[in-house]
């Protein structure tokens, strides 16, 4: 009876340090989406302030949940790390539980962009879950003892996940779940009479969000946060639309169904004109190569000719790094790179003379094969070890 009993409260061990795994992990894959749901939860609890630290937090709870997935499953230090988890969880479930009383319009971000929930299943999720670590913990007694080498596959596993979380911070997410991922289609949004559109301009004042019109501006008391694009669309939703405008309001959405394209983006107006100075010759060789380029920013004032705007939400979906680049061939997004990884003027030349085809399953399929990769490396040293 008492090996049932262990045995029962290592599989709800296993089972709850899998989902804390899986879910921290892809949360620590996309820091700057992690950053994002901060945000949301900052103003749901009306703690805006708190902003700019959404992606410290952000990264710190991924962690958090990473690191407890792992003792979990190893089963190190389990009386330490039951007790922290069960605090952990129970502080998710009285928070989704506010979120299933008051409904806010947010995404509860348990499992980064890869999976989302409505509040009532993140409230089930997070029920079970409890209960999982409620039987797991009592009698705490019965948690049985620990091999001495699942210390050293903790430790190991610990420091993958730190050179993980490393480079998540430095690069583009190696699988992108967003909605704007490589392999989506743009369609372009023509302007009519039902198809209107206005770029409305939201500040913040003394924890609180405002929208203003270009019009309308607030004064300088007020701290500007995005723009957003709104409108009035009689059309059938499509695959994904991104509205681009120039600085005299005109709408040039189908440029980025056209052809060949470079953009390079930045969803942040805290632009260096050394980034900027890159970005221009990075643009130049692109059209050099054969691309037609184009810059997108939320705000500012650029004498470029391919200069144009875009709402924050947009920009930073269709891109995590600020000054990325993304390729897209006649409106199908085929690649992204990071500020820190765009091509050379030949990496360039070869894409344009090579099917877009082979170059979007060639990246697509090696960063997901290295995600898959580590996963299973992973789990392998946690378990087989």
């Amino acid at each position: 009876m008492k090996q049932l009993l262990l045995r029962l409260k290592r599989f709800c061990g296993y089972l709850a340090g899998f989902v804390f795994f899986i879910s921290g992990i892809l949360k620590l894959m996309d820091p700057v989406g992690s950053s994002l749901v901060m945000k949301e939860y900052f103003q749901f609890l009306h703690i805006g302030f708190m902003d700019f630290s959404a992606t410290t937090a952000g990264v710190i709870f991924a962690l958090a949940e990473t690191i407890i997935g792992a003792g979990l499953i190893t089963g190190v230090w389990r009386k330490i790390i039951a007790c922290i988890s069960i605090g952990l969880q129970g502080f998710f479930t009285l928070l989704t539980l506010l979120l299933v009383i008051f409904q806010p319009k947010m995404d509860c971000g348990c499992f980064g962009e890869a999976v989302h929930l409505s509040h009532g299943e993140t409230f089930g999720k997070n029920l079970i879950l409890l209960t999982l670590l409620l039987i797991y913990y009592i009698p705490a007694k019965h948690l049985g003892e620990t091999k001495k080498k699942k210390y050293v596959s903790f430790g190991i596993v610990c420091l993958s996940v730190a050179a993980f979380c490393l480079y998540s911070l430095l690069y583009i997410p190696m699988t992108d779940f967003t909605d704007l991922h490589p392999g989506v289609i743009i369609n372009s949004a023509p302007q009519t009479a039902e198809n209107t559109y206005e770029a409305v301009f939201v500040y913040e004042k003394d924890g609180q969000t405002a929208e203003f019109t270009l019009d309308n501006l607030p004064d300088s008391t007020w701290t500007y946060v995005s723009t957003l694009t709104t409108g009035n669309d009689t059309q059938t939703p499509s695959a994904a639309n991104i509205s681009i405008y120039d600085q005299d309001g005109n709408y040039a959405d189908s440029l980025l169904t056209q052809g060949r394209i470079i953009i390079a983006s930045f969803y942040n107006d805290d632009i260096s004109q050394k980034q900027l100075d890159r970005t221009k010759a990075f643009l130049a060789q692109a059209q050099a190569a054969g691309f037609t380029p184009v810059l997108l920013t939320v705000s500012g004032t650029l004498d470029l000719p391919y200069h144009y705007f875009c709402d924050y939400k947009t920009l930073i979906t269709l891109n995590r790094s600020n000054g990325g680049a993304t390729y897209v061939d006649n409106g199908s997004i085929i690649r992204k790179w990071s500020k820190r990884t765009l091509p050379d003027p030949e990496d360039l030349t070869t894409m344009s003379e090579e099917d877009s085809t082979e170059t979007f399953i060639g990246r697509d399929a090696k960063t997901g094969l290295a995600f898959q990769g580590f996963l299973l490396y992973v789990f392998a040293v946690m378990l087989l070890l």
